[in-house]
């Protein structure tokens, strides 16, 4: 198809606003999908999307549709993850449009992740078209939504495209506006072919399918291409693009988004925003590549060791389909052989172990998330730790920095005590506080990206009974006072409990493990001490009870220091068998602790 009459988009909006419901709107309208086959969120695809209304990968799909001018026109969608833990996906999918939807929900109105990728929608140069959605619902308040579009924004508010996807109200407007308003795609003018691989996944017959967008020359079957990143030669053995279901093609030209397949073996080949070009004249990489840097890190392991092979394999294909996931193979006493994954944050680690187990059926267990510290050693080096069991001797080390992050907050008005409350229990700081509307706020403030990890997401939501939302982005390092906390049990140290936190938060955090500990630790012959130390301080103490036989039970009456006898002589029994016992910590108690 001519260049004029090709449009590229994304849909992008703060999570739960409707973007995937409007994929299905314009999928339905254009006739790209039979109404036979429609189903809900057509485009997730996983089951895991599905169940939590929520989208994790980015879809691409292309559209046929005629204008109100009688001429026909491609439309390429990719419908976008909301979470913030997948901007990366965001951003990758916005580096191969021209355009984007920005939806925002009529009855919240604009929310922390709106802005965030409203910023890098702009970042990109790309045409926003705004919808403002959900205008059935019976407290969509329109006129306060096109007011802050305006304020918080800076989008022109009588450009805004009234909708209800899920009524099908306001669907034609906006195919119109996407055709009149988002500009058709340019040749860069390289000397040949310019595809920017944008995702990919497995295929065990196909192997490695690659999702690109042709940005310069012509993509076909069996020509010769090269991929910039790794420099290596293929031969292309099928092009084509998706209805959502993938369908063949005889070549993709500039501007058309689809996919190739082509002798790629290994995952490891293709790297997320490299570039295929001409084999024999190749053109210069696209802009926009960047290595993603994990900020969360956690073990995975295997439940039953014979599945080491096994993950290791499914890992690969993994990280195909999601190239922010990083890992590389560790060991531990506690756990056996396992892996040191790297995440974008919490959210990304679950959805990433949920995969694990469903998609490739397999039983892992978790370590507790840490996150990457720099330690300056006292002479003057410094040192990267995204492991406890890797931190020097305080000896040697001079400070510790923690990376923080910058998080945005919106609330409503009442709220913001707790929210004041919730930032300084969590050791942040407040920058400032901007009045959004009648009804919300803004806060900015700065926050240890460990004390977000685990619950502060659910706490915000719990707090302001599901109105408050949560954007944040990566604010560099500050000195902090941190420690190891170390779990010793029977005197002997285990690896896989033992945690950086800070100071203030070390005793609570050692009791907690201790109590947590006695409860799954069996009893044993004779009294195991469960400690919470930092360094050679004991901060907490729990006692696992020993089982008693009562060997007095032989004496019934006589002299009381006959029983004394007995006892001393158990005592003494008990004493050598603890000086050369060890206790067994079971499996299950490491996935207990590890879950709470």
């Amino acid at each position: 198809m001519d260049l004029a009459h090709i449009r590229n988009f994304s849909i992008i909006a703060h999570i739960d606003h409707g973007k995937t419901t409007l994929s299905d709107r314009l999928l339905q309208r254009t006739g790209t999908v039979a109404t036979r086959n429609m189903e809900a969120q057509h485009l997730d695809s996983m089951d895991l999307e599905r169940e939590r209304g929520i989208t994790i990968k980015a879809h691409p799909v292309t559209m046929m549709y005629r204008a109100g001018n009688g001429e026909d026109y491609e439309l390429n969608l990719i419908d976008t993850p909301g979470h913030v833990d997948f901007s990366y996906e965001v951003s990758r999918s916005l580096s191969a449009c021209e355009g984007a939807l920005l939806i925002v929900d009529a009855a919240q109105g604009v929310e922390a992740q709106t802005v965030a990728n409203v910023h890098l929608a702009m970042k990109q140069n790309l045409t926003i078209i705004p919808v403002i959605n959900k205008i059935d619902l019976p407290h969509a308040n329109v006129p306060l939504t096109k007011q802050q579009l305006e304020d918080i924004l800076a989008i022109p508010a009588d450009s805004a495209i009234e909708a209800s996807a899920k009524e099908g109200i306001g669907i034609e407007p906006i195919l119109e506006a996407i055709v009149a308003r988002i500009p058709p795609p340019k040749p860069t003018g390289a000397p040949s072919l310019q595809a920017l691989c944008f995702d990919s996944y497995f295929d065990t017959y196909k192997g490695v399918v690659t999702h690109v967008r042709i940005f310069n020359g012509e993509l076909r079957r069996g020509m010769q291409v090269k991929l910039l990143y790794s420099g290596k030669n293929y031969e292309v053995k099928e092009v084509g693009s998706f209805n959502p279901k993938p369908y063949e093609r005889p070549q993709l030209e500039v501007g058309e988004t689809g996919y190739v397949t082509a002798n790629i073996k290994s995952p490891k080949d293709v790297r997320m925003g490299d570039t295929f070009t001409d084999a024999r004249v190749p053109s210069p990489p696209l802009p926009g590549y960047q290595e993603i840097h994990p900020m969360v890190f956690s073990g995975i392991y295997p439940i039953n060791t014979a599945d080491y092979e096994h993950l290791k394999a499914s890992m690969a294909k993994l990280q195909l389909n999601d190239s922010a996931f990083v890992y590389q193979a560790e060991s531990s006493v506690a756990l056996g052989f396992g892996f040191r994954c790297g995440f974008l944050g919490l959210l990304h680690l679950e959805i990433v172990q949920e995969r694990l187990r469903r998609e490739y059926n397999l039983d892992i267990i978790a370590t507790y998330p840490s996150v990457i510290y720099r330690v300056r050693m006292s002479d003057s080096s410094i040192k990267e730790i995204d492991n406890p069991a890797f931190l020097p001797d305080p000896a040697f080390v001079a400070e510790i920095m923690e990376p923080t992050v910058q998080a945005f907050i919106i609330c409503p008005n009442e709220y913001i005590g707790d929210m004041m409350a919730l930032v300084s229990e969590k050791r942040g700081l407040l920058d400032h506080t901007e009045t959004i509307d009648t009804k919300r706020v803004m806060l900015t403030c700065r926050l240890p990206l460990n004390e977000i990890l685990i619950d502060f997401h659910d706490r915000i939501k719990s707090l302001t009974r599901g109105y408050g939302s949560m954007d944040y982005e990566h604010g560099g390092y500050q000195v902090s006072d941190m420690v190891k906390l170390d779990i010793l049990v029977n005197g002997e140290p285990v690896d896989a409990f033992s945690c950086i936190v800070h100071r203030s938060k070390a005793e609570s955090r050692g009791r907690a493990l201790a109590a947590k500990l006695k409860e799954v630790i069996p009893r044993q012959q004779y009294a195991v001490a469960i400690q919470a130390a930092i360094g050679g301080k004991v901060v907490a103490r729990e006692t696992v009870s020993a089982f008693r036989k009562d060997v007095t039970a032989k004496c019934y009456g006589g002299d009381i220091s006959r029983k004394r006898k007995l006892l001393e002589k158990q005592k003494e029994g008990k004493k050598r068998m603890k000086s050369i016992g060890s206790v067994n910590i079971p499996q299950q108690a490491f996935i207990e602790v590890l879950k709470a």
